[in-house]
């Protein structure tokens, strides 16, 4: 793997916001969880969501589902330390879940400049499979080492809604939906009997590649097998064929920039945002290489 490790902390350095660049030491080893933790607060609302930008396409400042997921990344990525915040956030998300278990994709946004239109445009009234099963799915990966997250009701409830949401798919969903949705039941696989066989029923919408186009997102816009099945040994990676993932860790690999570091294809919609998702797509692709050994 032709990976430029040395090149990675001056990118972050020159690029990648302080929380990024917290995440990435804690990642390599070179600090504790307290620094990612500490500059996580810095987009905490007092409601115990939220915003900020947290999710660099919804600048706004009011508590967001779409940024309750990034933080469950960064508790993730702490473990096995654990903050009281993370349980704080499932309450959070209790208060703003609808009546049938699902998260709105967004609730109304206050400062909609520099946010992407679907953000700003959503329908807080209305379930969201695509936010519900990417938030809860993280959630679970949290609740591994963090039992009041893994007690914590509004998991269950969000859980229900997930497996019911997707027990009734017909066809292949938006490709972002068919991401989450798999990525989902790769966490709840052991924990929850019905999640094995969505997970096959699922897999039959990926094509053999691997490659699932986003319908509406910039051209040539796409998910890849590691979008589905990032980490070995998940459950995810029995949808795929050995050497497509292979193949696609080089693909990962070999888009490190000359700057050292990675990324996004999809639609940026603020400078602050464009140069934020290259820090976070820094830090996940070394992530995923390291987990599968390349690095």
């Amino acid at each position: 793997m032709n990976v430029n490790l040395s090149a990675v902390p001056g990118f972050m350095a020159g690029h990648a916001r302080v929380l990024d660049r917290r995440r990435y030491g804690l990642l390599m080893g070179e600090e504790d969880a307290t620094g990612a933790l500490a500059a996580l607060d810095a987009y905490r609302n007092p409601d115990g969501g939220y915003g900020w930008g947290l999710e660099p396409d919804l600048r706004s400042p009011e508590s967001q589902p779409g940024a309750a997921l990034h933080a469950f990344e960064v508790f993730e990525e702490a473990g096995p330390v654990t903050s009281p915040h993370a349980a704080a956030l499932c309450d959070w998300l209790e208060s703003v879940t609808l009546p049938d278990g699902g998260l709105p994709f967004a609730l109304p946004v206050g400062v909609s400049t520099a946010t992407a239109t679907w953000w700003a445009g959503a329908d807080p009234t209305s379930s969201s499979l695509q936010i519900t099963a990417v938030t809860a799915a993280v959630a679970h990966r949290v609740a591994a080492h963090d039992r009041a997250v893994a007690e914590h009701p509004w998991l269950e409830r969000a859980t229900r809604y997930c497996i019911d949401a997707i027990r009734a798919m017909e066809e292949r969903p938006h490709a972002y939906v068919l991401s989450f949705a798999v990525r989902f039941l790769d966490a709840v696989h052991d924990r929850h009997p019905a999640a094995a066989d969505l997970l096959k029923r699922l897999g039959a919408y990926i094509p053999e590649d691997g490659r699932v186009p986003v319908e509406g997102g910039t051209e040539n816009e796409a998910l890849r097998p590691l979008d589905f099945a990032p980490y070995p040994g998940s459950a995810a990676r029995a949808l795929f064929d050995p050497a497509v993932i292979a193949a696609d860790l080089v693909r990962l690999a070999g888009e490190q920039q000359d700057d050292g570091g990675w990324v996004v294809d999809y639609a940026r919609f603020s400078p602050a945002g464009s140069m934020e998702w290259r820090g976070a797509a820094t830090v996940h692709a070394v992530q995923v290489l390291r987990a599968n050994e390349l690095i």
